[in-house]
């Protein structure tokens, strides 16, 4: 199912008054470049890795005092036009000033997009486009069905992914600096 795709420029006063996604039938809304889009709720297997792998971003960085972890729906705000739910958020310490009540106000250090049906030619185009635009450091594309992750590193300036399969260990460091946490993909598509 493709997301619904609207015609206009959307405000953020706009987007903040559609309904939340559990008032929506768990419909997420998101606003790129000006235009809002409408999802259909996620499938059982996309949540399940999100879930998994938000454990253990979230528990090691309060472990380690690296910073904030988010799951979504929470808004990343980067200026008008742009208003984006990716699943998994991280902000570093160095950076929590960014972090408000509406979601985050800027680049964070960490974005984390689980591919679905209905996101997958989005995810990794035009998002993964603004993302480098507005200054995220990192991205992760998570893609359930090949069973694989790309991390673009986008602050160093990368113009292709490290693409890492099952078999692998995707081994993360805040760009801050700090302990480096290890994830078994194995383990993270099979949490389904």
């Amino acid at each position: 199912m493709e997301a619904n795709r609207s015609r206009r420029r959307w405000t953020y006063a706009e987007y903040a008054s559609l309904p939340m996604p559990s008032e929506a039938g768990g419909a997420r809304n998101e606003v790129i470049d000006g235009e809002l889009f409408v999802t259909p709720s996620p499938n059982r297997s996309h949540q399940a890795t999100v879930g998994h792998l938000f454990w253990q971003l979230y528990g090691f960085s309060r472990e380690h005092g690296l910073g904030k972890a988010f799951v979504s729906p929470f808004d990343v705000l980067f200026g008008e036009g742009d208003y984006v739910e990716p699943d998994i958020v991280f902000v570093g310490r160095e950076r929590v000033g960014i972090v408000s009540e509406r979601g985050v106000e800027g680049p964070p250090d960490l974005l984390v997009e689980v591919l679905s049906p209905s996101t997958r030619a989005r995810d990794r185009g035009i998002k993964l486009e603004r993302y480098r635009h507005f200054g995220v450091a990192e991205c992760w594309v998570i893609d359930p069905d090949r069973r694989a992750v790309d991390v673009w590193k986008l602050a160093a300036g990368a113009p292709e992914p490290i693409t890492l399969g099952a078999a692998d260990t995707l081994r993360w460091t805040p760009i801050h600096g700090g302990p480096t946490l290890e994830i078994s993909l194995g383990e993270l598509f099979a949490a389904e």
